[in-house]
């Protein structure tokens, strides 16, 4: 929550991310499991988000952290 109000997001914002983005990156390399990099945009359509989650035991989507994207890497 804290994240997404440094970067004026709302959870509306997110949503809206996970919604219409695509899986630009899968961590592997973290002990504590597999990390999931969702890429999408927010409610104004305009604005980049990236949301870094991972898969719990039960299948659901756990956020761990999301962020407005200001630069994209070729």
């Amino acid at each position: 929550m804290e994240e997404m109000a440094e970067d004026f997001l709302t959870i509306l914002d997110v949503e809206e991310a996970i919604l219409t983005g695509q899986v630009t990156q899968v961590e592997k390399d973290d002990p504590r499991g597999t990390k999931y990099v969702v890429v999408g945009t927010s409610l104004d359509r305009q604005t980049p988000v990236g949301v870094v989650g991972c898969f719990s035991s039960s299948g659901l989507y756990l956020i761990i952290t999301v962020y407005e994207v200001t630069e994209f890497k070729v």
